[in-house]
């Protein structure tokens, strides 16, 4: 059974970002992959030009403090002014170019006019050489990259792009991913009323999930629905889907039981290279290959119990797809520091993910005003019994997931902090007995430890 770690960076290694790509208008780049760095050709911006509304002087005349000058033009944004001899002033509008002359902006808070067209203007204000001036290039370059190949485009590297002039974009072609669930007593909403279901069935919640999670992520989703439990059935969708597609992901039948058919099909159809994580839940997870009519799909099959997809497609399945569509850079979770608000007495030897949630601490991230307890530091200085007490992990903030979960290694007591647990708020007034218990357990005193969270 591997470790959380040891599976992710397995995937990861098997993942090939794709050959194929595509020239597509910076409009309809959203969430795509970047294929090639691009580079400016011009300057940002493109001419020394204000920063504020005001008036372009020349520094040297307003030396003083209190200059009266000759308003000789009128400068908007997107009109070039005319040479600014000295004593003259001219009236200026953000983003408007600097009048060949001038050296100085001085803000119009700064000035006193008779009229918005009076002809002369008081400085009140001795500005110094570049005051309120943006210069050329100053935001980028021409020929600096502005964008690295396997970037995923998002609003605000698509607005970069634009900035320079660039209409289109080379990306990778979208990942095609087809999807699949078993189980004979799933339903989908529709098929059956809400209190009619027949005994045993459920309504089958992972298609939604699932093709939600896939969407987020901009894969080309080809949904093969509801497939029966049987062998034979799963083997030939298996077939069907390896045809055409990057990716298979399928939902449920991934256990030991009689009924879970999904590692003898994919042993039969394929290879299986991974199976089950040291997780809980999700720890029944099979990863591997199929060869299909001149194609080779990569294989992920999730549990079946809706939380365990959930986790184990952000763990796992989301990093992974990343990598399928080129993203470069770090694509494991990040991490924060945080303090958990309750105990958690039943500990387990699998890295352990609890529904949680952010309390009205939350944004101090795992500090509390106030003294810090000595245990803190005592943690501090290399007892290792009382590291990782807890981690948390904030799943999917890139996709705007509302979730949190805690993640527990080695969970012994904790003491209030700025999570809670998901339908149970506070320490429900365990932390004593947990502690004791910790002590006993340790042989040493029961000491605080910070969590740390998790974020993708």
């Amino acid at each position: 059974m591997l470790s959380l770690r040891e599976a992710l960076e397995f995937m990861l290694a098997a993942a090939r970002a794709p050959d194929a790509t595509e020239i597509i208008a910076t409009l309809a780049a959203n969430g795509r992959v970047l294929a090639q760095a691009q580079a400016s050709t011009i300057n940002v911006p493109s001419a020394d030009n204000t920063q504020m509304d005001g008036y372009a002087v020349r520094a040297a005349d307003c030396a003083s403090g209190h200059a009266t000058l000759a308003v000789t033009q009128r400068i908007p944004a997107g009109k070039v002014g005319q040479f600014l001899a000295p004593g003259n002033a001219a009236r200026i509008f953000t983003g408007a170019m600097i009048p060949e002359g001038a050296d100085a902006v001085v803000m119009q808070e700064q000035c006193e006019s008779a009229a918005p067209d009076s002809v002369t203007v008081t400085v009140r204000h001795a500005p110094k050489s570049g005051e309120w001036i943006r210069r050329a290039g100053e935001d980028i370059v021409a020929g600096a990259i502005i964008l690295a190949a396997g970037t995923r485009l998002r609003s605000q590297e698509l607005g970069l792009a634009a900035s320079v002039g660039l209409a289109c974009l080379p990306v990778f072609r979208k990942l095609r991913v087809a999807v699949f669930f078993t189980g004979d007593e799933l339903v989908m909403p529709g098929d059956a009323p809400a209190g009619q279901l027949a005994p045993g069935a459920v309504y089958n919640s992972n298609r939604f999930l699932l093709r939600a999670l896939l969407d987020n992520l901009g894969c080309a989703v080809s949904d093969f629905g509801i497939v029966p439990d049987t062998l034979d059935a799963t083997r030939a969708t298996l077939r069907s889907a390896a045809r055409e597609h990057d990716l298979i992901i399928t939902s449920g039948g991934v256990s030991v039981g009689e009924e879970d058919h999904i590692k003898p099909a994919l042993e039969a159809e394929g290879r299986l290279n991974m199976w089950q994580i040291a997780i809980k839940p999700g720890k029944p997870l099979a990863f591997g290959q199929l060869i299909g009519e001149g194609n080779q799909a990569f294989f992920v099959g999730l549990p079946g119990n809706p939380v365990s997809s959930f986790i184990t497609f952000l763990l796992l399945v989301r990093p992974f797809i990343l990598k399928l569509q080129g993203v470069s850079g770090s694509l494991a979770p990040r991490s924060f520091p945080m303090r958990a608000d309750f105990d958690w007495v039943r500990p387990d030897r699998r890295n352990e993910f609890l529904r949680v949630r952010t309390n009205d601490a939350g944004h101090r991230m795992g500090r509390r005003p106030g003294r810090q307890p000595a245990g803190v530091r005592h943690c501090s200085r290399g007892h290792r019994a009382l590291h990782s007490i807890f981690r948390i992990t904030a799943l999917g903030i890139h996709e705007n997931y509302a979730a949190f979960f805690c993640q527990c290694a080695r969970a012994t007591w904790h003491v209030p902090g700025n999570i809670d647990r998901a339908r149970r708020g506070g320490n429900g007034g365990r932390g004593a007995s947990v502690a004791a218990a910790a002590r006993r357990r340790l042989g040493q005193r029961a000491s605080v430890r910070q969590v740390a969270a998790h974020g993708f």
